[in-house]
């Protein structure tokens, strides 16, 4: 799975603040991430690493793939080579609780305009991504959950995603809760909805690839998705109406080198850039944090994305907080319903 309480203050510092700041100390020929790799890393190359290196020389070295256990191993051997550690938001929350990464120095990092989650004190939010709803064209067209969870007035299969956080949301919404009472979750009305629908399910997807596949298969004609294997698609309509946007997170790895931490702060300015944002966006319809991208982004294409204005105003945000404090207990009753199945 790529996917994967927010808090920062605007900072008021210059960015040729950032942009001279390594100077004076040791010099860095080159600094370590780790991040999801696929299109998204390559968006992270264009948008965001290429500038970084025009301007710094200082080369940037990608690896993935980037479970928390791997930064759990690099922090517990005690390395110092790589800084930068790509993470969803809930395995951002993860690491800060186990104190495998540092808090992100935003003084340093001089950002351009941010929305606001995407300022964590623990990483910097440089992608947002969104879980829709998608159907096969033919089928009768879902406005809200409570439409897509009524299979008698919308009849076919559907395909939903194996995860709670995603299931059992998604299905509260269908009761009508709104997104703003979502939070602490009524599990008991959640997990009933799902065992009403269940017969209708047949498939719980745990690869993102595998349910916009069923539907073009004509195998489901619903299913819950990961915008960016959708949208664009014509063989696939969506809805991002009531749709879940998160962040995916780069954060500072625990005993991380001075030095490398003023390089990677370099690059999170970078990544802050609307201009940097856009060019990643060319490369996987996922989108940056800046609310000036809208302008940049192509006319024809704006309700592809997760942040455009027209999208992100019908969306939620996901509440990883609540997520870190209960997903463990949350999870094993998941399993005991999978069970059931």
């Amino acid at each position: 799975m790529k996917r994967r309480a927010f808090v920062g203050a605007a900072v008021g510092l210059p960015a040729l603040s950032v942009l001279g700041s390594v100077s004076a100390r040791a010099e860095v020929k080159e600094i370590r991430m780790i991040e999801a790799g696929g299109k998204s890393g390559d968006s992270i190359q264009v948008g965001y690493i290429d500038p970084f290196t025009k301007k710094t020389g200082i080369k940037v070295i990608r690896d993935n793939p980037n479970p928390l256990g791997k930064l759990r191993a690099l922090v517990e051997s005690g390395q110092t080579n790589t800084v930068l550690m790509e993470l969803g938001s809930g395995g951002m929350l993860q690491a800060r609780n186990l104190k495998l990464i540092e808090p992100v120095d935003w003084a340093a990092v001089a950002p351009e305009p941010m929305f606001p989650e995407a300022k964590h004190e623990y990483g910097f939010g440089y992608q947002y991504f969104s879980t829709i709803m998608a159907w096969r064209p033919g089928a009768k067209a879902p406005k809200t959950w409570a439409d897509f969870f009524n299979t008698k007035d919308f009849p076919g299969k559907r395909c939903l995603p194996d995860y709670a956080n995603y299931a059992l949301s998604f299905a509260l919404l269908s009761t009508g809760v709104t997104p703003d009472k979502l939070f602490p979750l009524d599990l008991d009305t959640a997990f009933k909805k799902l065992n009403e629908i269940k017969k209708d399910v047949s498939v719980w997807w745990k690869a993102g690839a595998q349910a916009p596949q069923l539907i073009k298969d004509n195998e489901v004609q619903y299913a819950i998705c990961w915008s960016g294997r959708v949208v664009g698609d014509p063989a696939i309509n969506v809805n991002f109406a009531g749709g879940m946007a998160d962040l995916s997170y780069f954060t500072i790895v625990k005993n991380s080198k001075a030095e490398d931490r003023a390089a990677a702060y370099k690059l999170m300015h970078e990544m802050s850039i609307a201009a940097n944002q856009a060019k990643a966006a060319n490369v996987v319809s996922y989108t940056g944090p800046s609310p000036d991208l809208d302008a940049l982004l192509p006319k024809d294409k704006l309700d592809q994305y997760p942040t455009s204005k027209q999208n992100k105003a019908v969306q939620w945000i996901e509440n990883a907080e609540w997520w870190a404090a209960n997903g463990e207990a949350v999870n094993q009753k998941w399993e005991a319903f999978k069970l059931g199945l």
